[in-house]
């Protein structure tokens, strides 16, 4: 199994993990790690590694970041850079995140960049569009 770390300035982690849970049920191999003012990248690699402990990580480590460049992110490279079965996306979102546990479940022993990838694309697909102009008037379609 692979853990996922979700990493974040604010409690946005926690909160998008509740949300997770509200569609998806409890979560057990999922932690959110927070950047909160006063706390720098130290603060957040020796939060990760806590939650690495915590977590089943035989197959590898995901974490999902919400900011390219920032304190979470540059915290996750540190551990990464020391570790093939560790990956970081960034772009955080709830699809991402639901397709992530849903592949934790599935277990089919995706290696940690065929999930990086897999966290991208639902990323992606989750971003719609919807305005009225697409509904098509009933009044033209009768002419």
């Amino acid at each position: 199994m692979f853990g996922i770390i979700v990493g974040t300035h604010g409690i946005f982690a926690e909160e998008l993990v509740r949300s997770c849970e509200m569609i998806c049920g409890e979560q057990k191999n999922v932690a959110a790690v927070t950047l909160v003012p006063g706390e720098g990248p130290d603060d957040v690699v020796a939060k990760y590694e806590a939650a690495i402990k915590d977590l089943d990580c035989e197959d590898g480590v995901l974490f999902l970041n919400d900011l390219f460049g920032g304190s979470p992110y540059n915290a996750a490279c540190r551990l990464v850079i020391s570790n093939e079965k560790y990956g970081i996306v960034t772009g955080v979102n709830l699809p991402m995140l639901i397709e992530m546990c849903s592949a934790q479940l599935a277990d089919d022993g995706s290696d940690i960049k065929a999930l990086m990838e897999r966290a991208v694309e639902a990323g992606k697909n989750g971003l719609q569009t919807f305005h009225a102009s697409q509904i098509a008037d009933d009044d033209e379609e009768d002419l």
